[in-house]
């Protein structure tokens, strides 16, 4: 299989970063070009992230030299990749009419960014649950009037830690109502620990706009493809408090749950151990979707953060409980299952689907 080549919007950002370390050296997709802000055009990659990279990360030799172009040099970058991730950080405005540009020059955009997430012909998957929604691309190259040019989306990074555990559940037995309450780390908000320091010995109680995206892009994806749109599932009601913990890396989510027929908790666990939509092995993927921990402390994000290289999502303390029918504990990697990682990923599904393909 020829390597499809690839580009990075954002690139120098924190998501974008992470989308250059895990393309080096991708057994399908050819890191070819690097975008960024108008004021990193020229620069070497290097030079456009010096100082910008936390601890952690590592540049990879490959990618150093490469010059950074601008963004808005659409046409440019569209003529020389077959499609392009986007990790912009811009207003959501600019980013839904430059991702819609790039679509319009025939190159497929798959995004990170939340700009598009609740268009009504634009797939929001996650491959793991919902990969038929992939189906609606042909309804939108056609409000598009394109041939290969689209937009596919991956969900917020926090409903990572919870919609995989609710979703074959609702399948099964029919949500009704969850409560969900999410922890989440400041590498969400492209930070880290030691340029946070108001996190130090704290916790801050919101986060804009993450409870609503909380509680809207769950129904969507348990949605259906009617005619030209996605129509979200408007049964369950979801409620969702967001708040940001002095943790580096890692979404936790505490999440109560009942349902329109009652389900054991066996049942349950046995659900989750063996839940996945996927058909096929992709090189992203990871060989267990959703890991059960035993134990009254576990998941946490320490320990429990990197378990299938970043894109196993794990889950702990099933219980019944005196209000709802269950509760229990999620977490998932929010940088990579929850953001670059599952765009990835979604990026395999749809060339594996034949979505996206060489020019």
């Amino acid at each position: 299989m020829k390597k499809l080549k690839v580009g990075v919007l954002g690139a120098t950002g924190t998501v974008g970063r992470r989308f250059v370390s895990l393309l080096a050296g991708h057994p399908w997709f050819e890191l070819s070009l690097l975008a960024a802000s108008p004021r990193s055009e020229g620069k070497t990659y290097a030079e456009a992230v010096s100082g910008k990279q936390p601890p952690d990360f590592e540049l990879p030799e490959s990618v150093r030299g490469m010059t950074v172009h601008s963004v808005e040099n659409a046409g440019f970058i569209a003529d020389n990749v077959d499609f392009v991730f986007c990790a912009l950080n811009m207003d959501k405005a600019s980013v839904k009419e430059l991702e819609e540009r790039y679509a319009r020059l025939e190159c497929p955009v798959i995004s990170n960014n939340s700009a598009h997430r609740l268009t009504d012909d634009v797939p929001m998957i996650i491959p793991e649950l919902n990969p038929e929604h992939a189906d609606i691309i042909h309804a939108q190259r056609r409000r598009l009037n394109t041939n290969r040019g689209f937009i596919a989306v991956k969900s917020n990074c926090s409903i990572q830690s919870y919609v995989p555990m609710l979703y074959p559940l609702h399948k099964l037995y029919g949500l009704k109502s969850a409560v969900v309450s999410t922890y989440q780390a400041v590498s969400g908000a492209g930070r880290t620990l030691a340029s946070f320091p108001e996190i130090n010995d704290n916790v801050i109680p919101y986060i804009g706009g993450e409870e609503e995206k909380s509680e809207l892009e769950p129904l969507k994806v348990f949605g259906r493809i009617d005619g030209d749109r996605i129509v979200p599932d408007t049964r369950p009601k979801i409620s969702a408090h967001c708040f940001r913990v002095p943790v580096s890396d890692g979404h936790t989510a505490s999440v109560f749950a009942s349902f329109n027929m009652k389900p054991e908790l066996d049942e349950i666990r046995e659900t989750w151990e063996s839940f996945s939509a996927l058909d096929v092995m992709l090189p992203s993927a990871p060989e267990r979707f959703i890991r059960y921990i035993d134990g009254l402390d576990r998941p946490q994000p320490k320990l429990d953060r990197d378990a299938g290289g970043g894109m196993t999502v794990s889950v702990g303390r099933l219980e019944r409980d005196s209000q709802f029918d269950i509760s229990f504990v999620g977490l998932s990697h929010n940088t990579l299952r929850g953001a670059a990682g599952g765009a990835v990923l979604l990026a395999e599904l749809l060339t594996h689907y034949g979505f996206i393909d060489a020019k």
